[in-house]
């Protein structure tokens, strides 16, 4: 049994102690979000070489990309019971060790029926680590820090994906799309490393009963033995309020609402066509007449960098906003990005456009992608847990992020064929429908 000493502040040294454990924490969770963006921005970069290594169609080339996402979606059904069962901190280390999986399968794939596979395992991972480690952070961080360290972490998610393309960009000189894929096996195995020494969740703990250990846990996140003790009482609170799930949901009217209301935030998140952008940046660049492989990961670049700036700006403005008024600046400014770029693309597609047409759907893609990261991607996502009832908020959690993975996967896996069916132009003005 821990013994616990309960004198009411630290010592300078635990102090320190302290405040190296809350780095410590935000640090390894912070290194979860790289990969999940790390392996949402590889695609892009690694796709036009796979294609050509496995004499791909258009279709394959759609699974390849979205197989993630459906290996994300099983990932976001199972997530609950996993982080459940085995607690958050054993739930990252399964998604860390699929991440090593995925990409190792990913890197030495003999078929693109392997590569798809190793895709899904990949994807597993990605809504394992999408979903635990925020929980994760969630639970850790004091109150006044909270905000800041799950911003740091969605922070961390657009820095993967720029060093996705950088990586990318790197690589793309020598064609070597197995070092696109192999390399994020590296920040995995680190992430392994990082969560043996990590402490468990105090709230999972106090679930468990284990209430001497998660104890001592908040004491050694926690200034005082007094914030420690206090913190636990307010966990061993909450956990009297049961959760309903499906029951629930099936048999109050105000809860189905708000889980349906969950689902089509996602899903109108998903259907502005933004991470179409994503996936297919470089094919993208190629319809807007950068003919050079190098050409369209440099512009493709360019917009992973206003991905990255975007998002830093709406960690200090998102509450400032509100979430409508962003919402709706928001989905205006893509619109309009999208309208204009669906226009020079067509240009293209007729033969009659200049080459400061070229620039111009540069700059709508930029356009797009800044106003997506200012209002829906950071939006939609607080919505979906504000609007939750406190009794049902795991069941309706799980639903709308299944949605959003579902959704992902229906854009990743239709963008060529709907392409080569009404042409650019109409592709993307679907998104803004």
């Amino acid at each position: 049994m821990v013994s616990i000493n309960h004198d009411s502040a630290l010592t300078p040294r635990s102090l320190r102690d302290t405040r190296r454990m809350n780095m410590f924490v935000s640090v390894s969770a912070a290194v979860a979000g790289l990969l999940f963006g790390l392996d949402i921005g590889v695609i892009a970069g690694a796709l036009p070489f796979i294609t050509d290594h496995f004499v791909l169609t258009s279709r394959l080339q759609e699974w390849v990309v979205s197989s993630m996402m459906l290996g994300a979606a099983i990932g976001a059904l199972f997530n609950g019971w996993l982080s459940f069962r085995l607690g958050r901190k054993y739930s990252l280390m399964a998604g860390a060790i699929l991440f090593v999986l995925g990409s190792l399968g990913s890197a030495f794939a003999s078929s693109v029926e392997v590569l798809i596979g190793a895709r899904v395992i990949l994807g597993v991972a990605v809504g394992i680590a999408s979903y635990t480690a925020p929980l994760y952070l969630s639970e850790m961080a004091s109150e006044n820090v909270r905000g800041k360290m799950i911003s740091m972490y969605q922070l961390m998610v657009t820095l993967g994906i720029v060093l996705a393309f950088l990586s990318d960009t790197a690589f793309s000189y020598s064609g070597n799309w197995r070092a696109m894929l192999g390399v994020l096996a590296l920040p995995a195995v680190l992430l392994i490393i990082l969560v043996v020494f990590l402490p468990n969740s105090p709230r999972w703990l106090a679930q468990k009963g284990r209430h001497i250990e998660a104890e001592e846990v908040l004491r050694m996140l926690r200034d005082t033995s007094e914030k420690a003790r206090d913190e636990l009482n307010e966990i061993r609170e909450s956990l009297k309020l049961k959760q309903g799930g499906w029951a629930l949901f099936k048999a109050n009217r105000n809860v189905r609402r708000a889980v349906f209301l969950g689902m089509l935030l996602q899903a109108m998140q998903q259907f502005t066509g933004m991470n179409i952008i994503m996936y297919y940046a470089p094919r993208i660049f190629k319809m807007a007449g950068f003919t050079t492989t190098e050409q369209q990961m440099i512009a493709t670049l360019v917009v992973g960098l206003t991905f990255m700036f975007a998002t830093f700006i709406a960690v200090f403005t998102v509450d400032k906003a509100g979430r409508k008024p962003a919402l709706k600046i928001g989905f205006s400014v893509m619109a309009l990005g999208t309208l204009v770029l669906g226009y020079c693309l067509m240009q293209f597609d007729n033969g009659t456009a200049s080459s400061g047409l070229s620039w111009l759907s540069v700059g709508m893609t930029m356009m797009c992608i800044a106003g997506y990261a200012m209002s829906a991607a950071p939006v939609v996502w607080i919505l979906c847990s504000e609007i939750q009832p406190l009794k049902c908020r795991d069941f309706g959690i799980t639903c709308s992020t299944t949605t959003n993975w579902v959704s992902n996967m229906i854009i990743g896996a239709t963008f060529l064929t709907l392409l080569d069916s009404i042409g650019a132009a109409g592709t993307l003005w679907r998104c803004t429908a």
